[in-house]
């Protein structure tokens, strides 16, 4: 039994090792192939550059304004990183891999607690949960999914732990809830209470008022470490900067959230592909077919009480985001892994893998025969190297694959290789389209001549860190607006949009770029002014 056991520790090991791996393989394959891109990402590092340059680690700026729609610890993570190595726009994109890595090994710790019976488990989950598609785009992502997901594993932890006898879990819980406000919000809520509430169910035997009681001052703790914060902000940033974050952005985002944008089903269809490959495998089809035939335990109800109420929740939201789900991925991974731990034998790869040599294929052969398709649906272009390599890798995957009895680590390369390879693909086009540093850069030198800079329409901040700026944009909604601004300020230079390419050349700008699905041109009073409102060639910017 000591020989068995300490052989299920070294696949464990194995299996972690290989799963962080990945993570910095894509890691690197990211920082290469995407630059941090609009309108999330620049916007979110440019909030943290400001308060950089304020010296106010207390209220997130935007553009020069208060910014109340995110809390401060993914800024407070990047200043830490710049306090040690200087302002750079490499320690930011690591952030979310480094927490990325901290997620395995909650998830790692938590699968020995909910089955220390099973010790081979733990290791399929970390390499289910770090190959997950959607998983593998956002670990290397400058948002706040991952740093929830990481506060969503705190608080299951700690719930798994208060269940077994240990009041120290509550404290854990307290944590994560405080914490995890401070990193998106009362959401955090949304992924911990469901499992607690449940307890009963996927745990009988707790006694309730002793249980709920515990459940209940946790709640209250972590309430009191998000006011420690939200309190002396709300001072500093004043009254309509208190309104938004008690009450303002929490009221706005329910009626929103509940607009009907996106139907009920919208995640459905989503889940093969935000799942990929481990939705599209047979063999966890049948081991997930088994496991319910045959019972569901605590483990198991513990991860169906922690995923099913979260999916429902944000169904019936219609605001909806896939990476909104990213928290809920350890549970599907916790849970594939249980319904794989009974099976002796896991074939089916042929699927997921041919599945992928066909699309690369396919895609390649378009690319060569009809690269029009490209340019109008990719963008500029599509490097067929790694489309090819992708094809050639899925191949041979499933080569060596199909006659392991245990597929899974060989599934898992073939998610980190379908991200690794799509991003690599997809490279050319990012680029032109999301690198802000050419306008920003331009921007700066403006700035630096001591002319001022207005912005038309909903300005993101994405210039703000990319060109290093030390003043906000002056910032108009309507061209009108504008127009009477620039009348004032004739040596001026203004950032404008349009569709129109040759409309935007017309006016000989002093930068202009691609931007997402526009063009973007920084072009001085004189050219502006003369611009007729209203037309293509001065469009407002749109999130």
């Amino acid at each position: 039994m000591r020989g068995v056991n300490s052989g299920m520790a070294t696949a464990e090991r194995e299996a972690l090792v290989l799963a962080l791996l990945m993570l910095a393989i894509l890691t690197g394959v990211a920082i290469v192939a995407r630059p941090m891109t609009p309108i999330d990402e620049t916007r979110y590092v440019s909030v943290a550059w400001e308060m950089w340059l304020r010296g106010d680690f207390l209220v997130p700026f935007k553009n020069g304004a208060a910014y109340s729609h995110k809390p401060p610890l993914m800024m407070w993570l990047f200043q830490l990183g710049w306090a040690v190595f200087g302002v750079n726009e490499w320690w930011p994109r690591l952030v979310s891999p480094l927490v990325s890595a901290g997620n395995l090994l909650l998830t790692l710790g938590l699968a020995r607690r909910l089955w220390p019976d099973r010790p081979g488990l733990a290791g399929t989950a970390v390499l289910i949960l770090g190959s997950s598609l959607l998983w593998t785009v956002f670990s290397t992502s400058a948002m706040f999914d991952i740093l929830l997901a990481f506060f969503t594993l705190i608080g299951m932890t700690g719930i798994a732990m208060a269940s077994e006898g240990r009041r120290s879990g509550f404290v854990l819980v307290a944590l994560a809830v405080g914490l995890g406000t401070l990193a998106k919000g009362p959401v955090i809520l949304l992924h911990v209470l469901p499992v607690a509430l449940l307890a009963p169910w996927w745990n009988p035997g707790l006694r309730w008022t002793r249980w709920y009681g515990g459940v209940l001052i946790a709640v209250l703790g972590g309430a009191a470490i998000a006011l420690a914060w939200a309190i002396p902000a709300g001072m500093a940033g004043g009254e309509e900067y208190q309104r938004a974050i008690f009450w303002g952005q929490t009221a706005n985002r329910m009626v929103e959230s509940f607009a009907h944008r996106r139907p009920l089903w919208w995640y459905v269809p989503l889940l093969p592909v935000l799942l990929f490959p481990w939705m599209l495998w047979p063999g966890l089809w049948r081991g997930i077919k088994t496991r319910l035939r045959e019972g569901v335990g605590r483990g198991c109800r513990f991860c169906l009480a922690w995923m099913i109420p979260v999916f429902v929740a944000f169904s019936f939201i219609s605001g909806k985001q896939p990476h909104y789900l990213v928290p809920v991925f350890p549970a599907f991974a916790l849970f594939a892994a249980r319904a794989l731990d009974d099976e002796r034998r896991l074939n089916g790869l042929w699927f997921p893998t041919w599945l992928i040599v066909l699309m690369a294929t396919g895609a390649s052969a378009v690319a060569v025969l009809r690269p029009e398709l490209v340019l109008r649906n990719v963008g500029e272009s599509l490097a067929l190297w790694p489309i090819a390599v992708l094809a050639v890798t899925a191949a041979a995957i499933y080569a060596v694959g199909r006659r392991s009895a245990r597929p899974v680590a060989w599934l898992a390369l073939l998610g980190v290789a379908v991200s690794g390879f799509v991003q690599l693909g997809v490279s050319p086009s990012l680029y032109p389209a999301h690198d802000m540093r050419p306008m920003a850069n331009a921007i700066r030198q403006v700035q630096e001549s001591g002319r001022p800079v207005a912005h038309l329409g909903t300005y993101h901040a994405q210039y703000q860190f990319a060109g290093r700026l030390r003043a906000p944009l002056q910032e108009f909604d309507e061209v009108a607006d504008l127009k009477n601004w620039l009348a004032g300020h004739a040596d001026a230079a203004v950032v404008i949009y349009s569709k129109q390419a040759e409309a935007l050349r017309e006016m000989r700008p002093l930068a202009m770029q691609r931007y997402r699905d526009r063009y973007v041109a920084l072009v001085d009073a004189a050219s502006a002014l003369v611009s007729r409102p209203g037309s293509a060639t001065m469009e407002s910017e749109k999130e």
